[in-house]
């Protein structure tokens, strides 16, 4: 090796090193600890106290319903969020002037300068019993309870992570070729049949990392059910809360955590090689 490489290898290493402590101390670490943990038992006061077991893991029934919860909700929402979010990337993708796209784009964006807590402080007054179902009450659609259930908790989390689904869908309609639909429309196809043999698989990598990064957020949410759900719906995060702050079982709290993170894991993988599989499959068939 010359000094050339050897020079172009330090420089390399220099600046990866900060990167590279970062991601050991403040991810890699505090994984190992939490594996370790799973593995123990809780101390008579509470806490850890070491052990090598495997109740923790037999124990995870326990909390079925919070991890059917997530499980159940969290892709339900991210599909309508994606549902939601489609139609609004379109329009400012393809229908606004682009004069004009970069400001409605940020109007998507503003509801993430206020907090999230007086968001969903504002839709439990929305949904509340003073709020949508008293004004159903006047046209004849009385006791229509909507707060404290999972349908509050789904129209939360669309509201609340719209705006994360909606740029990454819109990157890849600003990128989509325009000569591809007019080479559909020549061939005869309808405007329906080219969106969805055209636009539709050329945009499903944008669809896939805007639901990526709502349902990763939402698998492991507190806020949203806790707020919107009153404690009556439970996702992995409440329950998490719970063991680590309440009941103080901190290795049963971690064996939950590394359950969280291999079924995130194996869906995030199982999703994106099926979205990039037909997406790519698409993209031959249209070329």
């Amino acid at each position: 090796m010359n000094t050339t490489q050897q020079r172009s290898g330090l420089v390399t290493t220099a600046l990866l090193a900060p990167a590279g402590v970062f991601f050991f101390f403040l991810l890699i670490l505090p994984l190992i600890v939490i594996i370790v943990y799973s593995f123990g038992e809780r101390a008579p006061a509470g806490g850890y106290s070491p052990a090598f077991t495997f109740d923790n893991y037999l124990n995870l029934p326990a909390r079925g319903k919070a991890i059917l919860n997530t499980l159940t909700l969290a892709p339900l929402a991210t599909l309508l969020t994606a549902v939601a979010a489609y139609p609004i990337a379109y329009f400012l993708a393809v229908k606004v002037d682009p004069r004009w796209r970069l400001a409605l784009l940020v109007l998507v964006m503003a509801p993430f300068w206020t907090s999230q807590l007086l968001r969903y402080y504002a839709w439990i007054l929305i949904l509340g019993s003073k709020g949508i179902p008293s004004w159903l009450a006047l046209i004849g659609i009385p006791d229509l309870r909507i707060i404290n259930t999972p349908y509050a908790v789904l129209i939360g989390a669309v509201y609340g992570f719209l705006p994360l689904m909606v740029p990454p869908i819109y990157v890849s309609l600003e990128k989509l070729d325009k000569r591809l639909l007019e080479a559909s429309a020549d061939l005869g196809a309808t405007p329906w049949r080219s969106f969805m043999q055209v636009t539709l698989p050329m945009s499903l990598p944008g669809v896939a990392t805007g639901s990526m990064l709502v349902f990763i957020l939402l698998m492991g949410d507190y806020i949203l059910p806790q707020f919107l759900g009153g404690g009556k719906v439970f996702f992995i995060g409440n329950a998490l809360v719970d063991l680590f702050l309440q009941s103080r079982n901190w290795p049963f709290g971690a064996a939950l955590s590394l359950s969280l993170c291999a079924i995130m894991f194996v869906a995030i993988f199982l999703y994106m090689r099926f979205v990039l599989r037909q997406s790519n499959l698409r993209q031959e068939a249209v070329v």
